[in-house]
């Protein structure tokens, strides 16, 4: 009798040891965004799913009933049962559900609507104008915190002293949520675009510094210590063999705390003049046009969700020795560093030298 162990060629489906096929990750990631559009389409146009509203299409003898008027299942039966023993007419109406609750079909309309419907007041921004907004926030905010939280977490992450004189402070800063630097923010840089962008760094900084400099501390020690050994001062150990060695690694870290900074976005731009694509999901859930609200919440994730497609694109033209570990062999960080701890001491030492 044959004996066939989990994970072995041809029964591995869950992909406990080995990579997927194409064909199945690209069905499974379809899968991913269809089985909840699917639960939702059920909870929407199923009326045994949910429904927990009638919506009255004609009032009959009920007086305070009026057409397209939402009252609750057991409300509408009540009256009717009352109607019916008074010989009155009973009201009619088909099932929904909240308002708060639009169908997917009415999202998708809202996608196209939101972007030709002129706003209300002539002073209020067009849907594009604020997502326009709220992006530049995200930028500048996120570009900011690059600009210092890289350089930082890098040398945190290769010198024991820098981190010990940093990484205390900051593991104690990032635990204070960003949000109630709000007030302390606009009494500083205004009610404009400055508080926004700096709770976006606050947010992000910190988080910044220390997922890079654990990301630099997992380079191989065999590089660095071959680099010292050939001479390599400190400022080439950082950018001749650190800072290659983690490129990839920081780059997908960097892809990650965008996505971090885009969660920020909300907050931030509900203090001081609120603005932004916060300020128009605020002005449609106002007028109750929850269609628009969710259109709008879809299209920041699109938008972040695109960005990080694009990015993780950009990153295989970046960086394409990555690309050829990922489907060949285990990761590994950097060719010629590779190339260095598997015993081609000539090449390092040109590179150092360098």
């Amino acid at each position: 009798m044959n004996y066939r162990a989990p994970g072995a060629a041809g029964g591995d489906w869950l992909g406990l040891k080995k990579e997927l096929p194409p064909q199945r990750r690209m069905v499974l990631t379809i899968l991913s965004f269809v089985l909840p559009l699917a639960l939702w389409a059920l909870v929407s146009y199923m009326p045994c799913m949910w429904h927990p509203l009638v919506r009255i299409t004609s009032p009959g003898d009920v007086d305070y009933f009026i057409e397209d008027m939402d009252v609750q299942r057991e409300v509408f039966s009540d009256e009717n049962a009352k109607m019916l023993l008074n010989h009155g007419a009973p009201a009619e109406g088909h099932r929904v559900n909240p308002v708060y609750l639009p169908s997917p079909g009415a999202v998708g309309r809202a996608f196209y609507t939101a972007f030709k419907t002129p706003p209300r007041l002539p002073n209020e921004p067009w849907l594009h104008e604020s997502l326009g907004h709220s992006i530049r926030t995200i930028c500048w905010g996120f570009f900011l915190s690059s600009m210092l939280g890289v350089p930082l977490g890098i040398l945190c992450g290769t010198y024991r002293f820098i981190a010990k004189l940093q990484e205390p402070f900051i593991e104690f800063f990032r635990y204070l949520p960003a949000p109630a630097f709000g007030a302390l923010c606009v009494a500083i840089l205004g009610i404009d675009d400055g508080p926004k962008i700096a709770i976006i760094f606050v947010g992000t900084f910190f988080q910044q510094v220390l997922v890079i400099a654990n990301t630099v501390r997992k380079v191989d020690p065999a590089l660095i210590e071959a680099a010292q050994t050939l001479g390599a001062n400190r400022m080439k150990l950082v950018f001749r063999v650190i800072i290659p060695a983690s490129i990839t690694e920081i780059y997908t870290d960097m892809r990650i705390l965008l996505g971090w900074a885009w969660t920020y976005l909300i907050v931030a731009e509900v203090v001081g003049t609120m603005s932004g694509i916060t300020f128009f999901i605020n002005q449609q859930a106002r007028y109750r046009n929850f269609d628009n609200v969710y259109a709008a919440i879809a299209m920041i994730g699109i938008i972040g969700f695109g960005t990080d497609l694009f990015l993780a694109k950009l990153g295989t033209v970046l960086f394409p020795w990555k690309r050829k570990t990922r489907t060949n062999k285990p990761a590994t960080l950097w060719p010629k560093a590779m190339e260095a701890a598997s015993g081609a001491p000539a090449k390092l030492e040109n590179h150092v030298a360098h």
